[in-house]
């Protein structure tokens, strides 16, 4: 079995700035191959008016302080940044942490963040069709912006709808996100590879990642085995990295 990857995100809320950036060093020091946090402006769980803090600036101060992880935000809602803007922030991110950063990105859902900041929340049908619309643009900018990227960047999207996101994974993603448990995650796994037959895009291209509640870690094997490469272990302050460790141990042990 070849060794799989290991993550971790972060949740950028209830937490100080000062230990979101030390959590994040600390998994870059423990040999992570990603360091992640979500794209919202408000709690998800617990406290509605806990601290918050907003995506993209925070993980360029990640990129200037770690020196091994990828980075990126699981996921950004593509509602909240025109598309060329977000392809140039995406790229100055990449800059700063020398070719270390992911564009991952997806529709959106939280509409207290749509409500509270202004934007039109429209239906998750539109939202789609704006993220399909957007994605092109991205992949444009991208390749117009001086200087450009100084790595890949590599465009993950995060979604688990089988006629929609899972199409415009096949048609644009370097790598999928999405979640468990196994048996859901295999399903969605062998919908997405049908997508790729069908746009003869070949499925070993795109990056099968799935996103482990800290009490998912002994269940690895079965995520490999539903065709997860990047395990990634989602994490709320105080940030015990305990399970992120033990998830390493096995990577270490599958190599």
């Amino acid at each position: 079995m070849a060794r799989f990857k290991v993550g971790v995100q972060l949740h950028p809320q209830v937490a100080t700035v000062d230990e979101l950036r030390a959590a994040a060093r600390a998994a870059d020091g423990l040999g992570v191959d990603s360091v992640w946090i979500w794209d919202h402006f408000f709690p998800l769980y617990g406290n509605p008016d806990a601290n918050h803090y907003e995506a993209y600036t925070l993980l360029a101060a990640m990129a200037a302080e770690t020196s091994n992880a990828t980075l990126g935000a699981l996921v950004t809602c593509n509602s909240y940044r025109n598309p060329d803007l977000l392809a140039d922030m995406a790229r100055t991110i990449d800059l700063i942490s020398h070719g270390r950063f992911v564009l991952g990105i997806g529709s959106g859902w939280f509409e207290r963040d749509y409500t509270e900041y202004g934007y039109e929340f429209g239906t998750a049908p539109s939202r789609l069709r704006d993220l399909a619309d957007a994605l092109p643009r991205i992949m444009d900018r991208l390749g117009a912006l001086t200087p450009p990227p100084a790595g890949d960047l590599p465009i993950l999207i995060g979604g688990s709808g089988e006629k929609v996101t899972l199409r415009l994974v096949a048609q644009y993603a370097d790598a999928w996100n999405t979640f468990g448990p196994p048996a859901s995650f295999a399903a969605k796994n062998a919908v997405l590879d049908e997508w790729c037959r069908k746009l003869d895009r070949p499925p070993s291209h795109i990056e099968r990642t799935a996103g482990l509640q800290p009490n998912e870690v002994d269940t690895w094997r079965e995520y490999l085995d539903a065709g997860a490469e990047h395990l990634i272990v989602m994490t709320g302050s105080p940030y015990d990295l305990g399970p992120v460790e033990e998830l390493l141990a096995a990577a270490q042990s599958s190599d």
